[in-house]
């Protein structure tokens, strides 16, 4: 299906750009979430009239992306979990915790946007997270575990 894009999507394209995906992909995900719309020569020239507020709108995204990312930058993040003895956690730390905690320090993250590179934390002590905030914005924080 041909789909214009009405954002920049990670991997796909830019605001703008037209591209073939499946049928699902645009259906069930793309299409609902407002990222994309047909390319139709009705909706390609409704774009063209809207691309300056869209770009604008999503200039101001990134914008508060990369300040949000700035307050975030060398966060250390506490989180407490039950531990056995020898370290291990009888649960587990997922990205949904890690939202939780960061919600309690008054950063508004979706869990989402927590990338655990090696699944939930099973052990205590120092991890690194990564959180997307945007497509084009980054940032590692400090987790770490302990014990209750």
């Amino acid at each position: 299906m041909q789909i214009i894009l009405l954002e920049k999507v990670a991997n796909l394209g830019q605001l703008g750009d037209i591209v073939k995906v499946k049928d699902g992909y645009a259906r069930n995900f793309l299409i609902p979430t407002g990222k994309a719309r047909r390319a139709t020569e009705a909706n390609i020239a409704e774009f063209q009239q809207r691309r300056e507020d869209l770009e604008q709108k999503q200039n101001e995204i990134l914008t508060a992306a990369q300040e949000k990312a700035a307050r975030l930058e060398g966060l250390v993040l506490q989180v407490a979990q039950k531990a056995g003895v020898d370290g291990r956690l009888f649960g587990s730390v997922t990205s949904n915790d890690v939202s939780a905690a960061l919600e309690g320090q008054g950063f508004e993250v979706a869990k989402a946007s927590v990338r655990l590179s090696h699944g939930p934390l099973k052990h205590i002590g120092e991890h690194e997270v990564g959180l997307d905030l945007h497509t084009d914005v980054k940032v590692q924080i400090k987790v770490i575990v302990v014990g209750e």
